[in-house]
């Protein structure tokens, strides 16, 4: 069976807990406040790690966004809480030897770009303002935000922005070589040397010891 990476919300009434298995996996806070691994986590601050964990609500409740990579079903337990899957998606291709997870978000300025582009490893990405568009070989898709889409790595993909702020949250698995190190490479030559306008801000950028048949 191929390993799988799923991005779940979790909405949490006050003080209410969740207890989640070992995996690898980022939690990122969307609004309120969580308690997990000994700190305390609010709006746009996300932490990632394998072990497992029990997220605990402040008292005005939570929304979070889950990554998780899995070999298999999993599941979570908690009351007081309102979780749905917003995307799961079937990984065919990880890279090989040595992995990394990273958690990371995108922003750009009114009508930016990510010109021709590919990454060294799959994700899934999540809209949390703004409005954007990307472009494959086969599909042209517009998102909003809540919106998540997946993309392969390998597969080449152009972003175009909205004409208002946007930015996305994602969680790639790429190899663990790029700790600290960019995982974009631009396709088009003519494309390398022009400013490149979005921003970056690193949540996570962890060494997992996720095996796989795939691997």
């Amino acid at each position: 069976m191929n390993p799988m990476l799923s991005l779940h919300e979790d909405v949490l009434a006050n003080d209410a807990e969740l207890s989640l298995p070992a995996l690898p996996r980022m939690i990122f806070v969307v609004h309120g406040s969580i308690a997990i691994a000994g700190r305390l986590l609010r709006d746009d601050e996300g932490l990632a790690g394998e072990g497992a964990v029990r997220l605990k609500a402040g008292q005005g409740g939570a929304t979070v966004w889950r990554w998780e990579l899995t070999a298999s079903d999993a599941g979570a337990a908690g009351r007081g809480i309102v979780s749905r899957e917003k995307l799961s998606a079937c990984l065919d291709i990880l890279p090989k030897g040595e992995l990394l997870l990273r958690g990371d978000s995108v922003a750009f300025p009114p009508g930016g770009c990510a010109y021709r582009h590919r990454h060294q490893g799959p994700g899934i990405r999540c809209l949390i303002d703004g409005g954007i568009r990307i472009d494959t070989p086969a599909h042209s898709t517009s998102y909003g935000p809540g919106c998540a889409w997946f993309e392969s790595g390998p597969e080449p993909v152009f972003a175009q922005a909205a004409d208002r702020p946007t930015r996305f949250i994602r969680v790639m698995i790429l190899p663990r070589t790029y700790l600290g190190k960019s995982s974009v490479e631009y396709l088009n030559e003519e494309d390398k040397a022009k400013p490149k306008t979005q921003q970056y801000k690193i949540y996570a950028d962890v060494p997992i010891r996720f095996e796989s048949s795939s691997a």
